[in-house]
Formats: C-alpha cells, sequence, structure tokens
C-alpha cells in the first residue's frame, strides 16, 4: 500500500520516517518530495508498505499525531487523476 504522509517538518528526512514507519512493518521505499527549485523538501512524503494490513495500522495509529515539531497527516495515497496539478488533501 501506498501512504501520503502530509504536514511534515521541512527538515526531516527520509531515515526519520523510516524510524517512525518500522515499527509497523516492513517498509519498502521512502520518498520525501523536493522542491527541484530550491532543492528544500515540499512537506509531503509517500511510504510504500507491501503488507496492508501493517500499512492500514501505521495509517490509524500515526495520522494526526505530533512528529518532529508537526502533528503529521497520514493517509492512504490516491492516485492523480488527469489534470490535477495538485492532489487534494483527505483529511
Amino acid at each position: 500500500m501506498n501512504i501520503f504522509v502530509g504536514n511534515l517538518n521541512r527538515q526531516t528526512t527520509e531515515q526519520q520516517l523510516a524510524e517512525l514507519f518500522s515499527p509497523f512493518g516492513i517498509v519498502r521505499s521512502i520518498k520525501v518530495i523536493m522542491d527541484n527549485y530550491t532543492g528544500r523538501s515540499k512537506g509531503f512524503g509517500f511510504i510504500e508498505m507491501p503488507d496492508d494490513a501493517e500499512a492500514e495500522r501505521a495509517i490509524r495509529e500515526l495520522n494526526s499525531t505530533s512528529f518532529d515539531t508537526q502533528v503529521i497527516v497520514v493517509n492512504e495515497a490516491r492516485p492523480r487523476t488527469e489534470g490535477e496539478r495538485f492532489p487534494r488533501l483527505r483529511y
């Protein structure tokens, strides 16, 4: 399952996200989205977990929790629709 993580501190690293999600199960990949122009984090990222039950538990337990000085948003990522420039966040 692909998981969206939003409202990240702009200094949060992929390693910190790995440490946050790994207690819930296997983490296949982590990607913090960076701005191409500035090279800084855009404040969101994606986590891929192969086991849906583990991913759903991580979503339930981490959504709206404090992490790295921010209250993060964690939910199942949904694909962008054609023509959609910015994904709408689901809370």
